[in-house]
């Protein structure tokens, strides 16, 4: 593992300078410091002074990590096969940005994975350095605890234990989530990719819990209630920021203001009070209304849940088949915009 790690730090260094090696170095050693505390599974579960609960949730976490490979197909990793004691609520915090006056990500660069719409910190110092940085350059910004992360089969990721405060189905859910992204992850495309494991994810744990409790499982009706609200909320917020977008391209310059711009983006979460929570099964997205919004935010919905309505059309296409579906999407990795080649295949089935 040192070795391996090592050796992507060099090949790096070859192509990065200043800043960006000096992100990357300490990237790199915080990845390497977490894999170096990972135990295997089997010796965490035998681990007096681990949690009877946590240790639930390890057996939970390889239910659903071999559901994932062998009834989902998704790729066999030795991913989540070991375990990693963090003693922090989060593992990484992770930075984005964009144009107060343009729905637009703030992009970075990065080796091998292309141009990604965030940055992610090991250290929460660093995070809130780089965020105060990018508001001196009169960027909205926005700052999040990661609780999981899939570093798309370089390594062999571990369960960590930020991801054992999740509830159980979310945990399944996260570990369907990111084994999509082990299994097909589009160059330069963090959103789509985002898309297609939120909505893999998604299915994917509703088949785990059908086969694991039943069609009338509880557990069962609370996924496909909670899928339910998100298609919903897809179509709302897929919606407002296409017109949000209109907005600031048609706003003259001389009449932008802070004011007006914040009034704008509250008249949205007034129109979801008003018209989509009365609608709403469970609480998954009623934080939406208060939320702290900008445009940096605001494209965090974009990324995850913008036209999620395309997958569901194509897996119908699909005969709901999960690994039919998966050989589709394949099929767009060599397209430059991969959601508008979607949307062309969706037009000509």
């Amino acid at each position: 593992m040192r070795l391996k790690l090592a050796l992507v730090l060099l090949a790096v260094a070859t192509l990065n300078s200043g800043c960006q090696m000096g992100y990357l170095m300490k990237s790199g050693y915080g990845q390497m410091k977490l894999m170096n505390s990972r135990v295997p599974v089997e010796e965490a579960l035998k681990d007096p002074k681990l949690a009877e609960d946590k240790k639930k949730k390890l057996l939970l976490a390889q239910d659903a990590r071999i559901f994932a490979e062998t009834e989902l197909h998704l790729k066999t990793t030795k991913n989540y096969t070991s375990y990693a004691e963090l003693g922090r609520p989060y593992v990484t915090y992770v930075v984005s940005a964009a144009p107060k006056w343009e729905l637009k990500h703030h992009q970075w660069s990065y080796p091998f994975m292309g141009k990604m719409p965030y940055r992610g910190y090991f250290n929460e110092d660093d995070a809130k350095e780089e965020e105060k940085s990018l508001q001196q350059d009169n960027l909205d910004t926005y700052m999040r605890g990661v609780s999981a992360y899939s570093t798309l089969g370089w390594f062999n990721d571990p369960i960590l234990s930020s991801m054992l405060r999740y509830d159980d189905y979310d945990l399944v859910n996260t570990i369907i989530h990111e084994t999509v992204h082990a299994t097909l992850y589009i160059k330069n495309s963090a959103d789509f990719n985002e898309r297609l494991a939120t909505f893999l994810g998604n299915k994917g744990a509703e088949l785990f819990y059908l086969k694991k409790e039943g069609a009338d499982s509880p557990t069962l009706k609370l996924i496909q209630s909670e899928n339910d609200d998100s298609k919903v909320f897809s179509k709302f917020i897929s919606a407002e920021l296409d017109a949000l977008e209109k907005w600031y391209k048609e706003l003259p310059a001389s009449e932008r203001s802070e004011e007006k711009r914040a009034q704008r983006i509250q008249q949205i979460q007034n129109k979801f009070s008003s018209e989509i929570v009365p609608h709403l099964k469970t609480d998954s997205y009623k934080k939406f209304a208060d939320a702290k919004l900008n445009n940096a935010r605001l494209l965090v919905y974009r990324t995850y849940m913008q036209d999620l309505s395309d997958f569901e059309k194509l897996y119908e296409i699909r005969d709901r088949n999960y690994f039919s579906f998966i050989e589709a999407c394949r099929g767009l990795e060599k397209a430059k915009d991969p959601s508008a080649e979607l949307k062309k295949m969706l037009s000509h089935p």
